[in-house]
């Protein structure tokens, strides 16, 4: 049997294949894709010593590593400001093959932290490079670093409703026929990367009028990353830019990702002057009622335990951390 090897690479040598391994793995989500991690690299990554890694067998991909080293800690490309998620791209049934070659390469590496944020519960990650690196004999810690909910769908918005808890439900009822006697109100979605950047201004006063920390997020910097990323995944289909309006105005915005079989709820704002019709969750119920109509599977809330995930029918799964010292 061909042995396996590992190779450094570049996105340019490494995207085409990265792109069809991608639906392949266990890892399969936006914030893995090379769209992504190649987005915040040109934004941010410019100081980045970067260690894209390929597994291979022969000729055969088997999985990549997308990595960076900082001052001697080695981490997946990119941070938490951005990304729900990272994880290794691994092909289902060569977990093992891989991470015994990928330990075996990053034990030659000179980093003294490994230290691998916002992996997801399923990641197969958390039980093979635990065990490696105390073969090794490294001081390796997982922690729980937050929660990201997530709602599993129905064939029918009136099965996901049914679904809900009694007063969840009673209440989200109560809240819609409100909003369906408010002055003209209708949500709507813009997707076309020819007109988004006149929309995406709306979505950043909405974003910042609905708390103080998503104003003190949203930096000149991250404004641009998110134009550019509007774009670019909008080209391929993904993003929507759903407004709520009432009255003529825009009262409630949020930005979902259309990827796989699941919508990704990305972040969101709304106007607190329309608080009292509950602008901000409503806008985000359609957003999932939209998601069961379109056949979708699952309504990924992405991370952090807030309320309205909970009453929509959120359901939690942790986001971990390993670190691994020599």
């Amino acid at each position: 049997m061909t042995p396996l090897s590992v190779r450094s690479e570049s996105f340019d040598s490494i995207e085409v294949e990265w792109e069809q391994l991608l639906p392949e793995t266990a890892a399969d989500t936006i914030f893995i894709t090379p769209w992504w991690q190649r987005l915040w690299l040109e934004h941010y990554g410019q100081e980045a010593d970067l260690h894209i890694l390929s597994v291979r067998q022969g000729e055969v991909l088997i999985g990549i590593a997308p990595l960076m080293l900082t001052n001697g800690v080695l981490s997946f490309l990119g941070d938490t400001d951005l990304f729900d998620y990272h994880d290794f791209l691994v092909r289902k049934g060569r977990e093992v093959e891989f991470y015994n070659a990928l330990c075996e390469y990053l034990v030659e590496m000179e980093w003294h932290t490994l230290e691998l944020k916002s992996l997801r519960e399923s990641s197969p990650a958390l039980v093979h490079l635990k065990a490696l690196a105390e073969q090794k004999g490294f001081r390796t810690e997982i922690v729980e670093e937050d929660v990201s909910p997530y709602a599993v769908l129905t064939p029918t918005w009136d099965e996901y409703q049914g679904s809900m808890r009694k007063k969840d439900r009673h209440e989200l009822r109560r809240k819609l026929r409100r909003l369906d006697a408010a002055d003209n109100a209708r949500q709507y979605s813009c997707d076309d990367p020819l007109t988004l950047a006149e929309h995406m201004p709306d979505f950043f006063r909405l974003m910042r009028a609905s708390s103080h920390d998503k104003d003190e997020f949203l930096t000149e910097d991250r404004e641009l990353f998110f134009k550019d990323m509007a774009v670019r995944l909008a080209e391929k289909g993904i993003f929507k830019l759903f407004f709520l309006e009432v009255g003529n105005v825009r009262v409630a915005s949020c930005i979902v990702f259309d990827y796989g079989d699941a919508y990704l709820l990305y972040n969101s704002g709304y106007d607190p002057e329309y608080s009292s019709l509950s602008v901000g969750l409503l806008n985000k119920a359609l957003c999932l009622r939209e998601a069961v109509e379109k056949g979708r599977s699952c309504f990924d809330f992405l991370r952090g335990p807030e309320r309205y995930k909970y009453d929509l029918g959120g359901r939690n799964q942790t986001v971990y951390q390993i670190t691994i010292r020599r």
